[in-house]
């Protein structure tokens, strides 16, 4: 019994440090966006941690090792993470001062740090209990370790693949701390000499969580719900509704009609004017759905590709997207382009994480791609946020589209130019002109509020259109992609932005 509860026990730490570190993603993504520096913090505070918990856990084990004090190691772990749900918004919103990459570390650390520590120290400490001769170290380590081993594999499988989109964030990071005190109890009632007061203080703790309530929710969030590539809101708030991934805004509509409100949506609606006659059009990244509303209005066929198919749901339920305006394919969106060998007069790439462009859709191979599944007078516009009109992404962007297309024209959408927003990108191996008048004047449609507002930001768009200079910067490549870089700075910004509004 004393070996196999130690089996047991090493195993349920196991499985708890990937649990945690996924977990984590979840955690701090709707504060700081799941960026490279998101992944970086939190893989530094595990292996610093479980580091930590090694080196104590060997010299606490060479002081007399007892399966009670194993126990205690899995019970302050449980107990840690029972109080995660409560502290992180405190704790997050107080580090904001500190900046992107220092607010990120230090809340990482503060948060799962000593969690992860304590479950570090369980492996060493069973070892010096599971170790009866020196003659069988080597085979009781190796056994010891491919459990653990084994048991993170298949957390992070069921946390990630089914965990954490159908049972919640709180609700699992809960469960987690619960299985480590159950495991802890089990632990103690497996001795011959029972730590009564040790037991009875876990049966005190395990239902402790009934008890705990959840963090008061904002009343304006007219739905949530976890998806495998982000939590995802709805939230209304003075006569509009917005979108929101981890945090981010992807979409504003007014209510009750779902017009966007988005400036770089209605200037994306300038391409229509390159072209006579409406055509077919393929749009990477379905957002709410709004971009697709546009051109469905126009009477062009439109197909979407779009990764999460909560969000096609949200889409559909939330922003009016009906089934005749678009034919969505649920795949990522370079995939499509490698599977699809259709030709479309435009393509649009309005894809974003949680916090920045995908990685693999902003470089020369997939604009490439891009290239030969446009007709020959074929337009590619892509949206793209950064703070300024010549930040060093739309320069790279441009220099990159450039390499492949003939013709490049930057289109911001916002003022001043040094702030954050959106410049939409367009590239042809056409000229991309047309008769300046088929943009509308505003005064000719004055009496319209929202059509005054429409023709006035595709005017302005138009008029201050650039190519950035470029000779300082690289470009970007599947080998070689500093637009994740780039990123914090825009996400930092984003996220200032949208406290600002909210």
């Amino acid at each position: 019994m004393h070996r196999t509860t130690i089996y047991f026990i090493v195993a349920a730490a196991g499985a708890s440090v990937l649990a945690i570190e996924i977990l984590g993603t979840r955690i701090l993504g709707p504060f700081y966006g799941v960026t490279l520096y998101l992944w970086s913090a939190l893989i530094t505070v595990t292996l610093l941690s479980l580091s930590l918990g090694y080196y104590w856990g060997g010299r606490w084990a060479d002081r007399g090792a007892t399966l009670q004090r194993l126990a205690l190691l899995l019970a302050g772990a449980g107990i840690w993470l029972l109080l995660i749900p409560l502290a992180k918004t405190p704790l997050l919103v107080l580090l904001q001062p500190l900046g992107l990459r220092a607010a990120l570390l230090t809340g990482a650390f503060t948060l799962f740090s000593p969690a992860l520590t304590l479950l570090g120290m369980v492996s060493p400490y069973a070892l010096k209990l599971q170790t009866r001769q020196m003659e069988q170290l080597g085979r009781t380590a190796g056994a010891l370790s491919a459990t653990s081993t084994l048991a993170s594999v298949a957390a992070a499988l069921i946390t990630g693949f089914w965990l954490i989109p159908h049972f919640g964030v709180n609700r699992l990071t809960w469960s987690i701390g619960f299985l480590l005190l159950l495991t802890a109890l089990i632990t103690l009632l497996s001795q011959r000499r029972r730590t009564k007061r040790a037991v009875l203080l876990l049966f005190l703790l395990l239902p402790l969580g009934a008890l705990i309530p959840e963090a008061p929710g904002d009343e304006r969030i007219v739905h949530f719900q976890h998806s495998p590539y982000g939590d995802i809101s709805i939230l209304d708030d003075d006569g509009s509704r917005y979108l929101l991934i981890d945090g981010a805004i992807h979409t504003a509509a007014a209510l009750p009609d779902y017009k966007t409100q988005m400036r770089y949506a209605v200037v994306l609606d300038i391409v229509r004017l390159f072209f006579d006659q409406t055509g077919e059009m393929l749009l990477i990244g379905l957002g709410g759905g709004s971009v697709a509303k546009i051109w469905a209005a126009e009477a062009w066929r439109v197909d979407t590709v779009e990764i999460d198919p909560v969000v096609v749901r949200m889409a559909q339920d939330y922003f009016g997207l009906a089934p005749h305006e678009a034919v969505i394919h649920e795949m990522d969106g370079r995939q499509f382009l490698n599977r699809n060998d259709q030709r479309y007069q435009v393509i649009i790439l309005d894809a974003f994480g949680s916090s920045s462009i995908p990685l693999h859709l902003t470089t020369c191979e997939v604009f490439q791609l891009v290239q030969t599944r446009l007709t020959p007078d074929g337009v590619f516009a892509m949206n793209v946020e950064s703070v300024g009109w010549h930040h060093d992404l739309v320069r790279s962007l441009c220099k990159t589209l450039h390499s492949v297309f003939s013709d490049v024209t930057a289109l911001p959408c916002h003022e001043p130019p040094n702030t954050l927003g959106n410049v939409i990108i367009l590239a042809s191996n056409r000229p991309l002109e047309f008769p300046e008048d088929w943009l509308g004047n505003p005064l000719d449609v004055i009496m319209d509020d929202y059509m005054h507002w429409v023709v006035v930001q595709r005017n302005h768009a138009w008029d201050n259109r650039f190519f950035p200079e470029t000779a300082d910067v690289e470009i970007l490549s599947d080998d070689r992609n500093a637009a994740d870089l780039w990123a914090e700075e825009i996400n930092l910004a984003a996220r200032k932005k949208l406290q600002d509004l909210f």
